[in-house]
């Protein structure tokens, strides 16, 4: 299990919960390789910490939008540290369907999976 529980998205707040004895560091929003918000994080229960982050309405636009969210030992407003750990991702999709994008996804996953059956059906005809 992992230790950050996605509670989802309700008006702009990403909510979820962390799994853990010790509070975790700062709680850190990144968008695109850069720092947006800092997450809020609340004591819930013993070996439970309620994270609450704001996604900036401005880091929305059309297309796939992906943000993580960091947990590093850095001060409130710097960017995150080297080596800051990622405890979770929320991927938020917006405007028309990206269908090319997909389309060509599922094609290169066909050709994959093709491929993969080709040595399967190869390697089973092998004498042992």
């Amino acid at each position: 299990m992992s230790e950050f529980e996605s509670l989802g998205l309700k008006s702009g707040i990403w909510q979820g919960v962390i799994h853990r004895d010790a509070q975790p560091g700062r709680l850190v929003l990144v968008h695109m390789g850069s720092r947006v918000a800092e997450a809020r994080l609340a004591a819930e229960a013993p070996g439970r910490w309620r994270v609450a982050a704001a996604i900036p309405a401005e880091r929305l636009s059309e297309g796939a939008q992906s943000f993580l969210l960091l947990e590093d030992g850095g001060a409130e407003g710097e960017p995150p540290r080297p080596g800051a750990r990622r405890l979770a991702s929320l991927t938020l999709v917006a405007g028309e369907i990206l269908d090319g994008d997909l389309h060509a996804e599922l094609s290169l996953m066909r050709s994959e999976l093709e491929l993969l059956k080709k040595e399967l059906r190869r390697l089973a005809a092998e004498p042992a």
